[in-house]
């Protein structure tokens, strides 16, 4: 395992993002069907999590068969039969683990739990995918990692804003050179209201005071996951309003709302702001400004997607000078769920912008193959682990600090 807070050379760029260059091409190159090149074998998955896990479509995939299902509450356990259509169920993930006929285990608990419950079904010799993040401190992503490394098994994080529909396109555009250089993006995760989510039933859950900087791959994964780049220091500023709702949260987080400002290992700007409160209304959007072409994804305020070119023309700004004018256009956001990049029966829409279809897809279609998936572990860490120093970050003031980078070499 190697940490690393520096500029990269040209290949170890290349290395680290192979991960992510090969789920590109496999994942959303695929033309006639899917990627699948074993069409029979079939991957028998646990699904644990009775709310977030309802929602992946496993039976759907051809590859794919729903073996039990698991969650410590009878009501969510009997809603993940129901869904998956499956007849064992298990009060808990540590006994669906021991269960010598699931190959695989979707892990869609609380975030707190996410690294001990991947950690236990890795260690019982399962694949794992898991509900985002990947992890809370940077004391849990090394041990994470680490056993990743010792176990050699697949890892995926289920990172939606990857898969969401104009992720896709924007990825796309930079395969394709239309961007030009990325020199800035920023991304925006904007959700009021999950004070409401704080208490069940008068007593405190996992999402009490979480800081947002601590959920931030809804974000990150809009520049990451398009370039290949690495965060590589950060200086983030939080704002809280003293409120009592806040007060005693495990995670002594003052914070309702925060904002960084990320370097890259490419030297290139990347602001992100993940707010809980305010004036504001929600949405996971992105927008990649290119030397040639820029890219803006809908804006909840009712601008739809957008692309500016870059063009040779001339119009006078209102202080009367001369200023290149670019080209500005309305993007005809295309519906990827409906294309070959997914088998057939999940051809349809699904959640987080289309992005649950493939992101089982993705997690099945790898386990077959014996490939990595699109978002491994190493790309699982480099949308999370910003975060976490960026909260640190504003615990300090703004702080600029250097980001812990992780690649398969050493």
């Amino acid at each position: 395992m190697s940490r690393e807070a520096t500029k990269w050379t040209r290949r170890e760029f290349l290395i680290a993002g192979g991960a992510t260059l090969a789920g590109i091409a496999l994942a959303e190159g695929a033309k006639g069907g899917t990627t699948s090149m074993n069409k029979t074998r079939k991957i028998r998955i646990g699904v644990v999590g009775g709310n977030f896990g309802t929602q992946f479509y496993w039976n759907e995939h051809r590859n794919c068969i729903v073996q039990a299902v698991s969650d410590l509450r009878p009501e969510r356990r009997q809603r993940l039969q129901e869904v998956y259509k499956c007849d064992k169920a298990y009060e808990s993930l540590e006994m669906l683990i021991l269960d010598k006929d699931i190959e695989a285990v979707a892990v869609f608990t609380g975030a707190p739990d996410h690294v001990r419950h991947c950690i236990a079904a890795l260690k019982a010799g399962k694949h794992v995918i898991c509900a985002v993040p990947a992890a809370l401190t940077i004391d849990e992503a090394e041990e994470l990692l680490e056993t990743v490394q010792k176990t050699g098994l697949t890892y995926m994080m289920a990172e939606t804003s990857y898969y969401r529909q104009g992720g896709i396109s924007a990825r796309q555009f930079h395969q394709q050179g239309k961007f030009g250089e990325i020199f800035y993006a920023e991304a925006e995760y904007h959700h009021a209201g999950l004070e409401e989510l704080f208490f069940e039933n008068g007593k405190p859950t996992w999402r009490h005071g979480l800081p947002p900087m601590l959920y931030p791959t809804h974000c990150t994964s809009f520049l990451v996951g398009t370039t290949g780049e690495r965060l590589t220091e950060v200086s983030c500023l939080g704002w809280g309003d003293d409120s009592d709702l806040l007060k005693g949260n495990p995670y002594r987080n003052p914070f309702w709302n925060e904002t960084a400002m990320f370097q890259t290992n490419q030297s290139h700007p990347f602001r992100v702001s993940v707010f809980w409160k305010g004036a504001h209304r929600g949405c996971e959007r992105a927008q990649w400004y290119g030397d040639r072409m820029s890219f803006f994804l809908e804006h909840p305020n009712g601008l739809g997607p957008v692309i500016v070119r870059s063009a040779n023309r001339i119009e006078i700004d209102d202080g009367g000078f001369e200023r290149q004018a670019s080209a500005f256009e309305q993007y005809k956001q295309p519906n990827w769920w409906q294309t070959s990049m997914l088998p057939e029966p999940m051809r349809h829409d699904s959640g987080h912008g289309g992005s649950h279809t493939f992101i089982a897809h993705e997690f099945i279609d790898a386990l077959v193959n014996e490939r990595k998936p699109a978002v491994d572990i190493y790309e699982a860490l480099a949308y999370t682990v910003p975060g976490i120093v960026g909260h640190k970050s504003a615990l300090r003031d703004g702080e600029r600090m250097k980001i812990p980078v992780y690649s398969p070499k050493g």
